[in-house]
């Protein structure tokens, strides 16, 4: 650590990506302070709590960070979490007053701590929970960063029109009010520096006014399971009704996701020797009998249980139409397991080299690409060699990147 380097506050509701910034930050001694809504040690009582209570905390800790200096609300956070369940709020009116909630505990917090006059401090915190940091911030002479989690507005559009589109899936999606993204739309201006974690992304903050030269491609960083270093990944020769080409799809059963080109492809494979696996949960009602009868519907399983599926898929599906980068794309390739995503998130799938690329988000399209694989098994064997996370996607590019952050 240099003498010169600045010191940095990262705060964060939830668990995002790991808590990977505040652990590369604080191996390198330059975090100051953590600042997150939850934070459950092995040791903690909380933590000893039997399966099913508090579920949304589970994973609100890390190793790697026993020894930072960590503000946490835990006990707010209950508080917060029962009061909304009392007064029934649901959709966007309970995400705005978690988020407004967050912000106000973490202004509290900053009001409370010290930092050395000497030093130089930049504050990151995760967009639509940054606002009211970030004017607090700016009182202070504080360079801000904010950590955009998704490719804002445009994302929102985009998902506006599938769901018009696709009016006969029952969902409970709503678009953001308005003062959503006006909040939004002054955090990016506060904000000194934007990362987002695709090129994706970056394209969709420049269509609504958000200067270029301000945004920042960080992708996200990842930590394979020890696990999933010696696994071997075997594929038969060829595929048949006994041993069907195995898809997985692994996340929110969404419009946004890509679910509804998906259903049209398996419709299409209907009569090939191929199965959808989907696990996860989501908003819409999936039809699993007649013409769907190749997709089996998993649901929702523990975070302990996903290896599992990722270990005997033989290809995992990815065709989300917006994300800002799409972790489980990672999590496939730590398991060797080849890819089919589209454009519209994180650059994972170099084309015909780990995975394939999808043009255009269609069934037509899916179905095209799932029969090159049936038809070509050893494509897959090739494709799953390979796959390599720990190249481009590693804490240490993730630390050097941040750095050039707080120099520029």
């Amino acid at each position: 650590m240099s003498e010169k380097s600045p010191l940095w506050i990262c705060s964060q509701l939830g668990a995002r990506e790991h808590y990977a910034i505040p652990r590369v930050l604080h191996q390198q001694q330059i975090l100051a302070h953590l600042i997150t809504d939850a934070w459950i040690s092995p040791q903690s009582l909380l933590g000893k709590l039997p399966t099913g209570v508090l579920a949304k905390l589970q994973g609100r800790f890390h190793p790697d960070l026993t020894k930072a200096p960590i503000h946490t609300f835990t006990n707010s956070l209950i508080a917060f979490e029962v009061s909304q369940r009392v007064q029934k709020t649901k959709g966007w009116e309970n995400i705005i007053a978690r988020n407004k909630w967050f912000q106000q505990q973490v202004v509290k917090t900053l009001d409370n701590i010290s930092i050395q006059q000497d030093k130089s401090v930049v504050i990151f915190a995760y967009s639509y929970a940054a606002l009211e940091i970030f004017r607090k911030a700016k009182k202070r002479g504080w360079k801000t960063i904010l950590g955009q989690i998704d490719p804002g507005l445009i994302e929102e559009k985009l998902v506006l029109e599938e769901h018009k589109k696709h009016s006969n899936y029952n969902s409970t999606w709503q678009p953001a009010p308005v003062k959503y993204w006006e909040n939004w739309q002054e955090e990016c201006s506060l904000a000194d520096r934007i990362v987002v974690n695709s090129y994706w992304s970056r394209q969709a903050l420049q269509k609504v006014g958000i200067p270029i030269d301000k945004i920042d491609v960080i992708p996200l960083a990842y930590q394979p399971p020890k696990s999933s270093e010696n696994f071997t990944r075997i594929y038969p020769p060829t595929f048949s009704k006994k041993r069907p080409l195995r898809v997985l799809f692994l996340g929110q059963i969404i419009l946004r996701k890509g679910i509804a080109a998906l259903l049209e492809a398996a419709k299409l494979l209907q009569d090939e020797a191929i199965e959808f696996w989907l696990v996860g949960s989501g908003d819409i009602t999936i039809n699993e009998s007649g013409d769907l009868e190749k997709l089996k519907w998993i649901g929702s399983v523990p975070r302990s249980a996903v290896a599992e599926y990722y270990q005997q898929a033989d290809v995992f599906l990815f065709p989300t139409l917006s994300d800002g980068f799409g972790l489980t794309q990672l999590e496939a390739q730590a398991w060797k397991l080849p890819i089919i995503a589209s454009r519209f998130c994180g650059e994972v799938v170099k084309d015909k080299v780990n995975g394939l690329i999808l043009e255009e988000v269609t069934g037509e399209n899916i179905a095209n690409t799932l029969r090159f694989f049936l038809n070509n098994p050893d494509k897959l064997a090739l494709y799953s060699e390979n796959s390599n996370v720990k190249l481009n996607f590693n804490l240490l590019k993730l630390h050097n990147s941040l750095l050039s952050l707080s120099d520029s």
